[in-house]
């Protein structure tokens, strides 16, 4: 991708598409700008049929320090329509795009991740961390309340005591603090982040991607469910992976299982026919 943005940058290489939030000198804070060019790359990468996982990332050493305050709110004070309007943008790719794309997302917390920063992070699939990190819902400490969908989606990450106690407290804590407690998969030394993060893209870009993106819709929509309705949304879904999976992944699997004896599915994936995509 060749888009000439100013706050975020967009790499694509090898069906992964890396987005660096791009504001060092404001601990990449998200501006009305930056917010808006996030909507635009987003909204480009859902429909690239060459993309199969994004990494989100911030640029130096943070990953997002949250809402850019001054231009986010100081500048559209007393003018309500101009509000709403940089807000919405906000909550689109924040929640709307990143949270439903079809492919699979990886958050790459190499910092500092305060406030309004958690929504894209709990927004994505999947979140790795730099041990040095700092995390923080300091939001009680200047007068207000963790906004947007920040709360709700914290406690579904972390747990109801858990997220309490950071909202309440305002007290910041550190990567590995965040894996123990499930705000993300798993935390290691910032200078083995990106090995890390680039083996867990590998081993994702060697499953296939129908099955990835029907598993993780399924997931994300039936939470919000009762139990006969998820049952119900699970035996649709998986009629919908037979149609949408090019590949035939469900008849390659039970073949080189039953037939084959060539795989255990409980020690790693089947393998993909020559000419899918890896």
């Amino acid at each position: 991708m060749s888009e000439n943005y100013e706050c975020i940058s967009v790499d694509a290489v090898d069906r992964v598409a890396t987005v660096t939030l791009n504001r060092p000198d404001k601990r990449n804070a998200m501006s009305p700008q930056l917010n808006s060019e996030m909507r635009d790359a987003l909204t480009k990468i859902r429909y690239d049929d060459g993309i199969d996982l994004v990494v989100l990332t911030g640029a130096g050493d943070s990953f997002t320090a949250g809402m850019d305050l001054k231009e986010y709110f100081r500048e559209t004070e007393g003018d309500p329509t101009a509000f709403e309007r940089v807000r919405d943008v906000a909550w689109d790719w924040q929640y709307n795009i990143l949270r439903n794309l079809p492919q699979v997302t990886i958050a790459k917390v190499n910092g500092w991740c305060f406030g309004g920063g958690f929504t894209p992070l709990t927004s994505c699939d999947l979140a790795i961390s730099a041990d040095e990190a700092t995390y923080g819902l300091s939001e009680v400490n200047w007068g207000i309340i963790p906004a947007g969908l920040v709360t709700r989606d914290v406690a579904l990450a972390m747990g109801y005591r858990t997220a309490m106690y950071y909202i309440l407290t305002g007290e910041p804590f550190d990567g590995k603090r965040a894996a123990e407690v499930g705000l993300v998969n798993e935390s290691v030394p910032r200078a083995e982040l990106d090995e890390r993060v680039a083996e867990l893209s590998s081993h994702l870009k060697g499953l296939n991607p129908a099955v990835l993106r029907t598993a993780k819709e399924t997931y994300r929509h039936s939470l919000d469910m009762d139990y006969g309705q998820a049952w119900d949304y699970t035996a649709a879904k998986a009629l919908q992976l037979r149609a949408r999976d090019k590949e035939g992944g469900r008849r390659e699997g039970m073949s080189q299982f039953l037939d084959k004896k060539s795989f255990k599915p409980g020690l790693g994936a089947y393998a993909r026919p020559a000419g899918s995509d890896a």
